[in-house]
């Protein structure tokens, strides 16, 4: 009888441990869980739209997304009240629910809200907002009146500095070296103030020039007008000065078919100084002629050649080249007439193939190329006007 009551205690410990021990437990994705999650998508996939069951996005969307029965109730094994409470709960940490139904090709849900496209502007008020802005920004600069005790005109190293002169310590320096003058006199101290449109400044004996005023020298290519506008539209000297702010003049003409140096500026008394027979502005011309050329050649040109409107006289003359029958000559002279040397060599029994002028006073061509324009050096103009006594 122990043996049997052993043996009964023995099977039903055996038992408890199988139930709770050695028996395994069944899997979390057994085949009933699997039944459970195939009649519901997963939280991703999920549509929770708000609106009425007769309404795009409404409970027939539900049906169809939720795979439910023509009843539209859920099926078997999914919670009744996840719908509802789950898509409000998940559709404000999102961001809110979606607003209806497809609005437009490709879309999923329509446009969330707040993220709407803003309504285009008619083109006709962008007109006005931008004559606005014009308007505003093209009033004329009111000049206020200065306050007592202010010192007029701008301090000399400043505008030294702004002539190309060098660093406002490199003008001081040219003003502690007695290099600098003003009206004539030499300045000595440093802070002294001019107005640079009327007073005359000088460095080294060269007249520094303005910031309103402007010199270039232009390379001008055979064929190109010696004019700023040519009627016939041929290529002309406004050609190259057209972006330009203020309006630029030439100082002398060349031939149509005549290459080198001209000058462009927009200081009227210098160019028309320049150009005067008074000052004798010397200008070196580069001929190309037929020889062979007689001994006294230079003698004549220099003596002088009877022309239609008088005679004509070169200040120098010499042979830069010779090669077999062709000569490049040199011809010097201060007279401004049309076609000068043209005439005086052709005169002379020796008619000109090419012609380039290499210099305008102290102002050389040198390694400039055809159709260059270049701003002339603040040393350049200096002698310029040193050469006209301005």
């Amino acid at each position: 009888m122990r043996s049997s009551g052993r043996n009964n205690r023995d099977s039903s410990r055996g038992d408890h441990r199988g139930a709770g021990g050695s028996t395994p437990r069944p899997k979390a994705g057994g085949k009933r869980d699997d039944k459970q999650r195939a009649g519901r998508p997963r939280p991703e996939e999920r549509r929770y739209d708000v609106g009425g069951s007769g309404g795009p996005g409404g409970s027939s969307d539900r049906k169809d997304e939720r795979g439910g029965g023509k009843s539209g109730g859920p099926k078997s094994g999914a919670p009744k009240s996840s719908g509802s409470r789950g898509a409000a709960a998940r559709g404000g940490a999102k961001g809110g629910p979606r607003t209806g139904a497809k609005s437009g090709p490709g879309a999923k849900g329509g446009p969330q809200r707040g993220r709407g496209q803003a309504p285009a502007r008619p083109r006709e008020y962008d007109a006005q907002v931008e004559e606005r802005n014009r308007a505003r920004h093209n009033k004329p600069q009111v000049k206020t009146p200065k306050t007592f005790g202010d010192q007029e005109g701008e301090r000399l190293q400043k505008v030294l500095a702004r002539a190309g002169m060098g660093s406002r310590r490199a003008c001081e320096e040219l003003i502690d070296q007695a290099r600098v003058e003003v009206n004539g006199k030499v300045v000595m101290e440093q802070g002294v103030r001019v107005d640079p449109e009327k007073d005359e400044i000088k460095v080294d004996g060269l007249t520094v020039a303005t910031q309103s005023y402007l010199f270039f020298a232009l390379n001008k290519p055979a064929g190109v007008v010696s004019t700023m506008e040519d009627p016939d539209g041929r290529q002309c000297l406004g050609d190259y000065v057209t972006n330009r702010e203020t309006r630029l003049f030439h100082v002398g003409r060349l031939d149509t078919e005549t290459e080198g140096i001209i000058l462009l500026t927009n200081h009227g008394e210098l160019a028309h100084r320049l150009t005067h027979p008074r000052y004798g502005v010397k200008k070196t011309y580069l001929a190309a002629i037929q020889g062979p050329l007689p001994r006294d050649l230079g003698k004549q040109l220099k003596d002088g050649i009877q022309l239609e409107d008088g005679y004509a006289r070169a200040d120098h003359f010499r042979v830069v080249e010779n090669t077999g029958k062709n000569y490049l000559v040199e011809v010097t002279l201060h007279e401004g007439r049309k076609h000068i040397v043209r005439r005086m060599l052709s005169e002379a029994g020796f008619p000109v193939d090419k012609l380039v002028r290499t210099s305008f006073g102290p102002i050389a061509l040198g390694d400039q190329k055809s159709g260059w324009l270049r701003r002339m050096t603040n040393t350049e103009v200096g002698m310029l006007m040193r050469e006209v006594e301005l």
